[in-house]
């Protein structure tokens, strides 16, 4: 058997071309009725795309796209099964009949393409979202204990409901089997109503659904025997359970494989989905999505531990970005496939690219979060920096060709150039790309020195290999003047030139040294002692920047303008970042600007009150205030009549690698 890390292959057609296939994960795979042709699971995740709670036309084409890719089984986002817990519209509605054309279309086009689809059962018990108006619903649970994360007090259940709520289940599945998926999905993961009543923090009750650990199993139970009725015995069903929840009042895994056991020897379920987490704690909550501080493929292990227990075939997710990735585990019999959700958000060929043996075209997901998950808990459709085209695969899906093939050069070689680049080049326009550095990358560059951040260095990598695979000449060390535009002679310009760091007006009173964020990641050496970070923006940079000084040996205050550390973060990556750097020592301060220093004095004013905040005895303070555009070539050429000049990213106004890199793809759509 082979380690982690490597995978099975056999080399396919001696003497000619050779491809590489990653025999475990390509083999088929029975999930009781239904047959699947590979090991590459989509699993439930939220999109923000649908409209009315009813699957249309941009979730269809958002599936699509990945059943295209190769993708083996498809398992739709949510279902609320309960119409007192309707979202109005937010999520989809299996209570309702007017969800079938939806499912049937969309399992009518998957199978067409060889893909199988489930539906997912949801009850969020506690995990309750707002109303359209903005008001709380009233959430249920088994008792009335309250939400960490969301700040619900639920309204104990009465049996009575209890009973309405598993034959919800058992009638929603009878629609998915008419709508013609191939199974079903129950939700117990993520301390979501199934999970509530089987841990004994949650669930507090003294009846047939509540007391010992026999009892708290009695709702998952009944939910599975109705599911199996609704569903009829052509169907698949299954289970999704966080076998850690990881959390202070989580279910833990002695309880969760106890009772994934009992239900399997009661033949319930075809097969188990494995994961981490839950949605009702900040801690636990990390886990849903684990970023890239998270190890690789962490959750393996916990889903082998399930697999030595139960007879059925076990799914895993948690970090399996890569098919070697997933192609070890299976090998290595921890789990029998994997759950690949961002990295075919991130690259929906990704399953036919390894299949033919083109790994290294395979855009590998980051685990950065920021327009996956990021967009959802914003309430936006779903996206990926990397790869703008999820979410908007009616738009660009199918990008034509050039008409009359241009000569574009690209000035600057970050994440929004080498997009620009590749997408123009991609179109059959003629393109050069000019980076003044060494080598490209721009800002991405020192994103990845961030502790824990070094995967992000991956956008260049993935978006240089796009590039360069696509025929674009890429030239460094070379900064584009208005003399080389008059020399060259480009029938269009694309501006990347990015940002430099901000400073904001101080009033400097003496000689104490300050220094850019950008000067400590570049390796800049900062006196012993205690060092002030003054940040602007909240972001990646004013954090990172505090934890990689803390690990360095200094005392470090990290002095916000907003309401706290890494405030504009999407909230996984915020909450990960900001108890690294309280595991490390750092001191948060929310709502202060920088004003002023003396010899060694940061002076700092209240955002909310104007009230001077004194911090002495610093020997630094650094600046992570924001960035300003460097703008000087856009600005020079703009307007002109002999040349297309389009500006992308932060040479227009500095943001993130998210919007240089739509923005890339968007100027040379329009080409």
């Amino acid at each position: 058997m082979p380690t982690t890390g490597q995978c099975c292959f056999r080399l396919l057609r001696p003497g000619g071309s050779i491809a590489l296939m990653y025999e475990q994960l390509f083999a088929p795979l029975d999930l009781g009725p239904t047959n699947i042709r590979n090991r590459v699971v989509s699993s439930g995740h939220e999109t923000m795309l649908i409209g009315d709670g009813v699957i249309n036309d941009a979730l269809m084409a958002y599936h699509l796209a990945r059943a295209d890719g190769g993708v083996g089984l498809i398992v739709v986002q949510i279902a609320e099964v309960d119409p007192l817990e309707d979202s109005e519209g937010s999520v989809l509605q299996a209570f309702d009949d007017k969800v079938i054309p939806g499912y049937q279309r969309l399992a009518d086009e998957l199978h067409a393409r060889d893909t199988r689809v489930f539906a997912q059962l949801f009850h969020g018990g506690r995990e309750s979202h707002r109303h359209g108006d903005g008001t709380l619903p009233v959430s249920v649970a088994p008792s009335a204990v309250p939400n960490e994360r969301f700040l619900m007090m639920p309204r104990a259940l009465t049996v009575q409901r209890i009973l309405a709520i598993v034959q919800n289940f058992g009638t929603a599945a009878d629609r998915m089997r008419r709508a013609g998926v191939d199974g079903v999905e129950i939700v117990a993961s993520h301390g979501y109503l199934p999970a509530q009543f089987l841990n004994p923090q949650t669930n507090r009750r003294d009846d047939a659904y509540g007391g010992d650990a026999a009892r708290r199993l009695q709702f998952l139970r009944e939910v599975l025997q109705a599911a199996r009725i609704g569903a009829g015995p052509g169907l698949t069903v299954g289970l999704r359970i966080s076998i850690d929840e990881q959390s202070y009042d989580g279910l833990n895994i002695d309880e969760a494989i106890d009772a994934v056991a009992t239900l399997d020897s009661e033949g319930l379920f075809d097969y188990v989905s494995v994961v981490s987490g839950s949605s009702a704690t900040f801690a636990g909550s990390h886990h849903i999505v684990p970023s890239m501080a998270h190890e690789v493929a962490y959750v393996a292990p916990r889903a082998a531990q399930v697999k030595a227990r139960v007879s059925v075939p076990v799914l895993v997710a948690g970090r399996i970005n890569q098919p070697q990735e997933a192609n070890a585990i299976i090998a290595n019999g921890q789990a029998d496939a994997c759950v690949m959700t961002r990295a075919l958000i991130c690259d929906p060929m990704m399953p036919g690219k390894a299949k033919a043996g083109r790994t290294e075209d395979i855009r590998a997901c980051i685990g950065c979060n920021q327009a996956c998950i990021g967009h959802y808990l914003l309430g936006f459709p779903i996206s990926c920096i990397q790869y703008p085209e999820t979410g908007r695969e009616l738009t660009y899906s199918v990008v034509p060709p050039a008409r009359v093939p241009r000569r574009v050069l690209v000035v600057g070689g970050g994440p929004g150039g080498l997009k620009a680049a590749a997408a123009a080049a991609q179109r059959g326009h003629h393109v050069v790309l000019h980076e003044a550095a060494g080598r490209v990358g721009g800002q991405a560059l020192r994103a990845e020195k961030i502790p824990g951040r070094a995967e992000f260095g991956g956008i260049v990598t993935n978006l240089e290999h796009e590039a360069r695979s696509a025929g674009v000449d890429i030239v460094t060390r070379s900064k584009v003047t208005v003399d080389l535009l008059e020399i060259e002679k480009p029938d269009v310009v694309i501006i990347a030139t990015g940002a430099r760091p901000r400073r904001p007006d101080l009033e400097i009173g003496g000689d104490l040294p300050i220094f850019d964020a950008w000067d400590v990641l570049d390796g800049v050496e900062i006196s012993s002692g205690k060092v002030v970070v003054a940040d602007w923006r909240g972001d990646w940079i004013g954090l990172g920047t505090a934890i990689e000084l803390a690990k360095r040996g200094r005392r470090v205050t990290l002095a916000s303008n907003g309401p706290h550390a890494g405030a504009s973060l999407m909230q996984y990556v915020r909450d990960e970042m900001t108890a690294e750097a309280i595991r490390h020592g750092v001191t948060l301060i929310p709502f202060v600007r920088p004003y002023g220093v003396d010899d060694d004095t940061v002076y700092l004013q209240h955002a909310l009150t104007a009230e001077p905040v004194l911090i002495d005895q610093v020997v630094a303070l650094v600046l992570a205030t924001g960035h300003e555009s460097v703008d000087e070539l856009l600005r020079s050429v703009e307007g002109r009549a002999d040349m297309t000049v389009i500006g992308v990213g932060d040479c227009v106004t500095p943001r993130t690698a998210e919007e240089a890199v739509l923005e890339g793809l968007q100027a040379a759509a329009g080409l």
